[in-house]
């Protein structure tokens, strides 16, 4: 599995991902039987795991990366 997240972007995926759970779970304590809480949770929670391991599934479906160019041409020849 290679890195196709820049520094920044994993930053911002945990950031903004701590952030929806934090709202998620609130809601749900609120209001259990609604599902809208329950799905920000789950992408929230996807967008956390995505900051950490600095891997997205959709960016390598559509062969981009948010990485440096020196990055991930020294990441490549490196390997």
């Amino acid at each position: 599995m290679q890195k196709n997240v820049g520094t920044w972007d994993a930053l911002m995926r945990i950031t903004l991902g701590f952030t929806g759970l934090a709202w998620g779970i609130s809601r749900m304590i609120q209001k259990p039987h609604n599902m809208t809480p329950l799905l920000v949770a789950l992408l929230s929670g996807m967008k956390v795991a995505e900051g950490i391991t600095r891997f997205c599934p959709m960016l390598t479906v559509m062969g981009a990366t948010t990485q440096d160019s020196k990055t991930a041409d020294n990441r490549e020849v490196t390997s």
